[in-house]
């Protein structure tokens, strides 16, 4: 595959160094080792694994899923080999202090690197990407014996993790989990206990691509009385691995853990998604005994609080990934509509074909993709700068107001990508036409591969409760004021540059109402008509975040008259012209405090 296809570099480039400034890091101690000539580095080793280990065989994993024989999970050959590539580079660990064999690299440089690789194979990707984010929960929460027996090795990319939080009967409501865990006594990594339930939708749930798999397990636990606490306060956080570790560290007997099955799906197929059984006690019995070995991760009870370490860190995850998805779609068919002779213009007479790219619908679909795609990585790069920032920051309230605007921004960088870039996958087939609805051209599967993540690591719905629910109201709406005042920033050094004035009003304007509408809703008196439209709310919220981000970016442009400079102007202007406009309607429907969908009957439809 041509890396013009995956990510554009160019873009990466100017979204880095001549908008988010990243430079600027290494003059922090830990980032001091590091500049451009670091960066570009390890962008060029990411887009080479890219194109040469994990493109190959993206078709192919779609074609071939795993499969399961009752004893075994089995992947195509040339997953093993892509993901070893990868850990020989030493990427896995690539934030990681020096003294964990890490390169301490900015958490901004990795996704854009990441980029590249979700773009070429998302679901090859997604086998570190748990994996990572299970570490570094370990990392946080984790004691020095778990961290050294089960997070170092998913760091060095020898073993594999996952998270285990939904349940047959729970998905998202995780307050209905019954998977149990049973005190059983204290050993080397901690208090050990006998975990018993089912666990389903486990992404990498089996295989043998690694030497062990750690499994994160969501449970409950009895208090000193014997009595189960329901909800999810009554939550504990388990650390249950496939394979038992002895004191050395070498792999020990099989754990209790065994596929009950796996799942077959619209697209993401080359990762495969299990249901998991813990505590069978059919085909293994541990240390003699039936149920799986786990071990105590944080304090007891205080699971959900922990996991969620994991879960926002996915979350942005599946945001880079249904950006990259949307990004490498809107290559292809930025590709195809030049290459594409069709039709002629209205009131030529020429007998020959034109590009389709020169006929103006087609222009519109793709200014739209672009508008999508790279605002949706503009957002994905800006939330990882926040991470950047905070971890160095010297001032205390600094580092409190750079982490409540990421918790904030969290749900709209999960869910906007995995909506919209969607919709930039919808007309990548329709600009690829008939063809795009045929398994020849990539961009059909971009779609099924990315109509997973409206879905997984919390529902569009879910995210919008916790955006409307939780996170503009905590601290007094103190991460509503922090974004707020950036945004308020933006649009004053933006009224200053010639062009861009009409757009910061027009932010302004859409900002004054979300503050207003936002006020509304939390007047209303009822928690249940408030959070009643909440998805509505999230979408309005979302498209005010991207023309924030088309904002910056328009104004990092200014001035520069190359091609790229003017695409850049271009796709701001389509952003605030086509996009913005559609919150007013939005923020009508909400100040109404409209009842439609909550008087709603089951009976009626």
């Amino acid at each position: 595959m041509s890396n013009e296809l995956l990510i554009s570099r160019r873009d990466l480039e100017f979204q880095l160094y001549e908008w988010l400034n990243v430079g600027a890091l290494s003059e922090a101690k830990r980032y001091a080792d590091h500049g451009r000539e670091t960066y570009d580095a390890v962008l060029d080793a990411c887009e080479r694994l890219a194109i040469e280990k994990f493109a190959p065989h993206y078709q192919k994993a779609d074609r071939v899923e795993p499969q399961f024989d009752g004893e075994r999970v089995t992947v195509i050959d040339e997953i093993g080999p892509a993901l070893k590539a990868f850990a020989d580079a030493g990427l896995p660990a690539a934030t990681q202090d020096y003294e964990r064999g890490g390169m301490q690299l900015p958490t901004v440089i990795e996704k854009a690197a990441w980029s590249y690789l979700c773009a070429a194979n998302i679901s090859t990707a997604a086998y570190p990407l748990l994996s990572l984010a299970n570490a570094r929960l370990l990392l946080h929460h984790g004691n020095a014996a778990q961290v050294a027996a089960f997070a170092e090795p998913q760091l060095r990319g020898e073993w594999f993790g996952t998270m285990c939080l939904s349940e047959p009967q729970a998905g998202s409501s995780l307050a209905d989990v019954t998977t149990r865990a049973e005190y059983e006594g204290e050993s080397p990594f901690g208090g050990q206990y006998r975990v018993s339930g089912n666990k389903m939708w486990i992404s990498g749930g089996d295989h043998e691509l690694g030497g062990n798999i750690v499994h994160l397990v969501l449970a409950r636990v009895a208090d000193a009385d014997g009595q189960v606490i329901p909800g999810v306060k009554g939550l504990s956080l388990l650390l249950v691995p496939k394979y038992l570790v002895n004191d050395d560290g070498s792999l020990g007997e099989r754990n209790d853990v065994r596929v009950a099955g796996i799942n077959h799906k619209m697209g993401y197929r080359g990762i495969v998604n299990t249901l998991l059984n813990f505590g069978e006690g059919t085909a293994y019995q541990p240390a003699g005994k039936a149920g799986a070995i786990g071990y105590l991760v944080g304090p007891l009870h205080g699971g959900l609080a922990c996991m969620f370490h994991m879960m926002n860190e996915a979350r942005i995850g599946i945001g880079l990934g249904a950006t990259a998805l949307g990004y490498t779609a809107y290559l292809h068919s930025l590709d195809y509509a030049r290459n594409r002779p069709q039709g002629r213009s209205l009131g030529s007479r020429s007998s020959k074909q034109q590009p389709i790219i020169e006929h103006a619908d087609v222009r519109r679909m793709l200014l739209a993709q672009k508008s999508y795609a790279e605002g949706a990585l503009g957002l994905t790069l800006y939330c990882a700068l926040l991470v950047d920032q905070a971890r160095v920051a010297t001032d205390e309230s600094e580092r409190v107001q750079l982490e409540q605007l990421l918790e904030l921004l969290t749900p709209i960088a999960k869910s906007w990508p995995s909506q919209w870039c969607l919709a930039g996958n919808d007309l990548a087939i329709q600009i690829h036409g008939g063809y795009g609805y045929t398994r020849e051209y990539k961009v059909e599967q971009f779609y099924r591969d990315n109509r997973l993540n409206p879905i997984h690591e919390g529902t569009h719905g879910v995210q919008a409760m916790d955006l409307l629910g939780r996170k503009v109201t905590m601290n007094d709406g103190a991460a509503l004021m922090q974004f707020s005042t950036r945004v308020s920033a933006t649009i004053d050094h933006a009224s200053e540059l010639d062009g861009l004035a009409s757009h910061a009003d027009a932010l302004h304007a859409q900002l004054k109402r979300l503050q207003q509408v936002t006020r509304t809703l939390w007047s209303a008196g009822d928690p249940v008509l408030t959070l009643a439209n909440a998805s509505v709310y999230l979408e309005a919220f979302g498209h005010i975040v991207i023309a924030w981000i088309w904002l910056q970016q328009a104004a990092a442009a200014h001035g520069k008259d190359s091609d790229f400079h003017q695409g850049k102007r271009q796709a701001a202007r389509y952003f605030f012209a086509w996009e913005l406009p559609k919150v007013t309607a939005q923020f009508d429907l909400l100040a109404a405090l409209d009842r439609s969908t909550l008087d709603m009957r089951d009976s009626w439809f």
